[in-house]
């Protein structure tokens, strides 16, 4: 269980969960600038930069990278290899918005949006209206830094500035949300914040704001052994301590390593979707973007996230 998390605590981009935010638009930054990137996000980085930049900023400087490879092999592999999940997990829930636009959905909302810039950067349907929903911090900080760049919305985006937590489908209506049209929904680098309840809770509330054919995709939360979460900590003090990162935020801290928690697509199954899910380790193999030595000691494909997608019966 998270040590850092209260049942109140609350964040801005600069802390907490909300500095989460900004290590993944760095990993969209750094990939957007590589030399095969699998997307493309020409907003990510003034959206680090705006905050600082910080220790995530490093994720998007080559130099710093071709050093890190010098200094501990090993160390910058684990580094390659979150950045290259990043890039993996986007493409995936790139594409579940393509397919549902190309299906006729033409509302979406999208669950502690953080710095997702795809209200801003996909090519949407028209008509399309995109629902955000996270802390009012943390949206003003968006809106704000891509508002000063002249950067405008490629669909109708509408704020939903509520915490997950409280009475968030009440203030997603009093925005405009349709509960009678089908919806596409995402919950992308959510789950692992909340304790089990609250995720059931969360789906529950879905699902009853769910019009038949409307489509959820989820990135689910992976359970580790405390070995194995232990194992990483110490690992990640080290490889912090070869760099010269300084930063005490300890982004484990923050997450719910729940064993009471439901399996997403078994729970989504039995309560009114059909659902399937597909390994993140095996999209990211299948794209070439496995960054972690194989051998006897390696982590099961199992240990990690999957990203599930479902459509309401």
């Amino acid at each position: 269980m998270s040590s850092l998390r209260t049942h109140d605590d609350s964040w801005d981009i600069a802390s907490s969960v909300g500095t989460t935010a900004v290590m993944v638009a760095a990993a969209r930054a750094a990939e957007t600038a590589s030399a095969d990137p699998l997307i493309s996000d020409p907003y990510a980085r003034m959206l680090v930069e705006g905050a600082g930049g910080g220790v995530w900023g490093l994720m998007m400087d080559e130099d710093w990278v071709a050093r890190a490879v010098d200094i501990d092999p090993e160390g910058a592999a684990i580094f390659a290899h979150m950045g290259s999940y990043q890039a993996v997990r986007t493409r995936y829930f790139d594409d579940f918005f393509t397919a549902a636009g190309g299906a006729g959905i033409r509302q979406v909302v999208i669950l502690a949006s953080g710095l997702d810039s795809r209200a801003y950067r996909l090519d949407w349907p028209a008509g399309t209206t995109v629902f955000e929903i996270d802390q009012p911090k943390v949206l003003e900080y968006k809106e704000s830094v891509l508002s000063e760049h002249g950067v405008r919305p490629t669909s109708t985006r509408r704020e939903v500035a509520v915490d997950l937590r409280h009475d968030w489908p009440k203030v997603l209506r009093e925005a405009g949300f349709d509960a009678s049209t089908p919806t596409a929904w995402l919950a992308e680098g959510l789950l692992m914040y909340l304790p089990a309840d609250a995720q059931d809770r969360l789906f529950s509330q879905i699902t009853e704001l769910s019009a038949t054919g409307s489509r959820i995709a989820v990135e689910t939360a992976p359970t580790q052994a405390e070995e194995r979460r232990q194992q990483m900590k110490e690992r990640f003090e080290i490889i912090k301590e070869k760099f010269g990162i300084t930063d005490s935020l300890d982004v484990g801290e923050l997450m719910y390593n729940d064993p009471d928690r439901a399996d997403v697509a078994e729970w989504l199954g039995a309560h009114g979707w059909d659902s399937a899910a597909v390994q993140s380790a095996a999209e990211m193999r299948r794209l070439d973007r496995w960054a972690l030595p194989d051998g006897p000691d390696a982590p099961a494909d199992d240990a990690f996230s999957q990203f599930v997608t479902a459509t309401r019966r």
